[in-house]
């Protein structure tokens, strides 16, 4: 190939590369948006979804029914002092808790459901620290004897007094445990970072056995390498049951349906508290002044201006735009002119979930 006959392709190629990208860029873009979509009601989405009829059932119970011949193995291990990490797809809550009720018979189990949108751990352990009580009480005398006449209630305890108990050398014996079951330990009610430690800690303990659990393709970013290898100590278990997630979608907002003033309060906190202390601190100027003019149409720019600057909250206009820019990107704030003709702020919730919503970003 010539000289000649290479630089005319390159050019050519030039050319077709630039006219492609003139063409997409002269095209329009949309000016939809996602809150525009007329969503369906949730109870008629619910209702279509509990419709479907399900398929392969009969290979998914032998595919659960497999992992039977696996029970002895999963108890030798937790008698050895690991704890159980179920992943793999499909829901898992039928297969553990059948574990549970065929090969833990001789140990006292608590559930946990992580997929439930909060969970009372301090219960959780008031309720651990119970049965394993109830497992001394029933050992021999000598026992006894070394025990407390006086026990203090447990619901009276600190969390930090109930894992000490829990951790206790109460008995020589490793075979006294309680063993704690968590569905979806990467759920919505266990995934803030206080909560694991706590779980974690709570696996630690020498009569406590954990079997959990995970669904989402990222929750072994929740724990650092002391929680995975010292403290969960988990040992790990493929086990895909490919069974639908009936139990835990029910506890779910469904992604196309009209949600409801707690979610909106939910999302909306979850968007601030990813922003900057300053931003917060400007959205909670705007929100108590909705709050305290609530038949007003909203907030003059000039007034926020000039409340935020006698704050320290911004230095310049430039800056609370950027500020304002980052709630509207997000629709959490919004505009609309009043009786004078002048553009005013608004935060589009109602007044009580407004509250709701300060009351959790200010704690």
């Amino acid at each position: 190939m010539e000289f000649n006959d290479i630089e005319e392709e390159e050019f050519g190629f030039s050319r077709n590369y630039f006219l492609a990208k003139e063409l997409r860029g002269s095209g329009k873009k949309s000016a939809r948006k996602l809150s525009e979509i007329n969503l369906v009601d949730e109870q008629e989405l619910r209702e279509a979804y509990a419709n479907i009829e399900p398929k392969h059932e009969k290979e998914i119970n032998d595919l659960l029914n497999s992992y039977k011949s696996s029970y002895s193995e999963w108890v030798f291990v937790l008698r050895c002092g690991f704890g159980l990490l179920m992943y793999g797809f499909g829901s898992k809550k039928a297969l553990m808790e059948d574990f549970a009720s065929t090969a833990l018979t001789d140990y006292s189990v608590v559930v946990i459901n992580g997929y439930l949108q909060s969970v009372n751990l301090k219960q959780v352990a008031v309720t651990l620290a119970e049965l394993l009580w109830d497992q001394l009480k029933t050992q021999r005398k000598s026992t006894l004897e070394n025990l407390p006449k006086n026990q203090q209630p447990f619901h009276t305890r600190s969390m930090d007094d109930l894992i000490s108990f829990l951790d206790g050398p109460h008995l020589e014996d490793d075979e006294c445990f309680v063993c704690v079951l968590v569905n979806n330990i990467d759920g919505p009610g266990l995934r803030d970072s206080e909560t694991q430690q706590y779980l974690a800690r709570l696996a630690a303990c020498s009569h406590i056995r954990m079997v959990a659990s995970i669904d989402h393709v990222n929750a072994p970013l929740l724990w650092d390498k002391k929680m995975v290898h010292t403290q969960f100590n988990w040992y790990w278990y493929h086990v895909p049951t490919y069974a639908p997630y009936k139990v835990e979608g029910m506890f779910f907002p469904l992604i196309l349906a009209h949600t409801g003033s707690a979610q909106t309060v939910k999302t909306a906190s979850i968007v601030l508290q990813s922003l900057t202390p300053n931003a917060q601190s400007v959205f909670k100027v705007l929100a108590d002044h909705q709050l305290a003019h609530p038949n007003e149409e909203g907030m003059p720019f000039n007034n926020l201006y000039t409340i935020c600057r006698e704050r320290f909250l911004v230095s310049s206009q430039i800056t609370l735009n950027a500020h304002l820019t980052e709630f509207k990107d997000h629709e959490l704030v919004k505009t609309r002119r009043n009786s004078d003709g002048e553009d005013c702020l608004y935060i589009p919730l109602a007044t009580e979930a407004l509250e709701k919503l300060v009351q959790e970003i200010s704690q």
